[in-house]
């Protein structure tokens, strides 16, 4: 019989993985518990744990009485065994979160890019804010994730565009790698917060929605399969750019050299945040903010219906037409406006998609606390880090 040395080496490795990912899944479990689910022996699962032990991926964490015997020792992965980063970025602020292997996240600082343009030491000094504040050293962190408004590349990683971070130009994720010592993922933000969606949220274990996310800026990301849809380009989701009835197209929608693409026209101009604002004026609804004006609305009772109405109709002509297309099911409403608007907004957009074509997809308001884009980007980075330690 031919010898195959490297199928024992190979199969040691199938099983710590098979026990490493179960225990990252489900939390603590004991030595019978992992055979059971992974079909490995008591002594297979004995040796594998024990190989995780002395690799310091795992430990002891307490024990599970049973029957008449000893009670049975529980083991889990040790949270210190690596951590993740994931940042949120825009124009004015830069969030970031550490966390363990677990998810838990054990820092979340905010910083001021402070006017300076180039984002390399602007992140650099957040990341390592967070890291000191989780105690954590900059050479634990496994997987690094940053959300950004605009389109990104998925050819060279960069942000193609984006209107709030000119700063962030062809370039920039090679130079952050570089300075971090360490792979870096730069994603869009609205991508992210599906992430987020998915794992905690009104979409959780959900293959198939979408997340319309209507802001400062608007953008909907696309889950099919399980699988975030980002198109050749990276571009898919750029709902802003939507050509809608009654409403003038973009004027020039290319991008050049130190010239960012037009975004006057389109679904954007109906119900970005500032147009929600603008609408909300004119019905005698004023307040600080798009999402403050939707509330402050259904608070009025009848007297806000016809704004409601009205927002709704202008969300039902975007979301129409990604469903005749995709059928999703779900829609999540994310954002400012999504948010404040809740059940009354979910049931008018869901009876004026219904009376335009004929999917009626069901609209949900976005369930995730703190802040969605933020929890995506660990989460990625999560992913990322436990195949990395897998």
């Amino acid at each position: 019989m031919e010898r195959r040395p490297g199928v024992p080496r190979l199969l040691r490795e199938i099983n710590d993985r098979a026990a490493l990912e179960l225990l990252l899944a489900t939390g603590p479990m004991t030595r019978g518990q992992i055979g059971d689910l992974t079909g490995l022996s008591k002594v297979t699962a004995s040796q594998t744990l024990a190989r995780l032990e002395e690799r310091g991926l795992v430990e002891v964490v307490g024990a599970q009485a049973g029957g008449r015997g000893p009670n049975a020792a529980l083991y889990s992965v040790i949270a210190s065994s690596a951590y993740v980063a994931g940042l949120e970025v825009g124009p004015d602020l830069i969030s970031t979160a550490v966390a363990d292997i677990h998810g838990r996240t054990v820092a979340e600082v905010t910083v001021d890019p402070d006017g300076h343009d180039d984002p390399v030491p602007v992140v650099h000094d957040a990341i390592v804010k967070a890291c000191r504040s989780a105690k954590v050293s900059l050479g634990k962190l496994r997987g690094v994730v940053i959300g950004t408004p605009g389109v990104v590349d998925p050819r060279s990683g960069d942000v193609r565009f984006s209107f709030d971070l000119p700063g962030w130009h062809e370039g920039i994720h090679e130079a952050l790698a570089g300075d971090l010592k360490r792979e870096v993922t730069i994603e869009n933000d609205v991508n992210l917060a599906a992430i987020a969606e998915r794992a905690d949220g009104a979409a959780k274990g959900l293959d198939d929605f979408v997340l319309l996310w209507a802001g400062r800026g608007l953008g909907l990301a696309v889950v099919l399969g399980g699988k975030l849809h980002r198109g050749r380009s990276g571009s898919a989701g750029e709902i802003g750019y939507l050509p809608v009835p009654g409403v003038p197209l973009p004027e020039d929608i290319r991008t050049e050299p130190g010239r960012l693409p037009s975004l006057a026209g389109g679904l954007q101009s109906l119900v970005s945040a500032e147009a929600v604002a603008e609408l909300a004026r004119g019905y005698g609804f004023a307040a600080e903010s798009a999402g403050e004006c939707v509330r402050v609305a259904i608070e009025a009772g009848e007297a806000g219906e016809p704004l409601l109405d009205d927002i709704a109709h202008r969300l039902a002509l975007g979301v129409a037409a990604v469903c005749v297309i995709l059928d999703p099911g779900l829609v999540v409403l994310a954002g400012e406006v999504g948010h404040a608007g809740g059940a009354a907004l979910n049931e008018r957009v869901e009876e004026a998609v219904a009376r335009i074509c004929p999917v009626r997809p069901q609209v949900d308001t976005s369930t995730v606390t703190g802040n969605p884009v933020l929890r995506g980007a660990v989460l990625a980075a999560l992913g990322q880090a436990r195949e990395e330690l897998i």
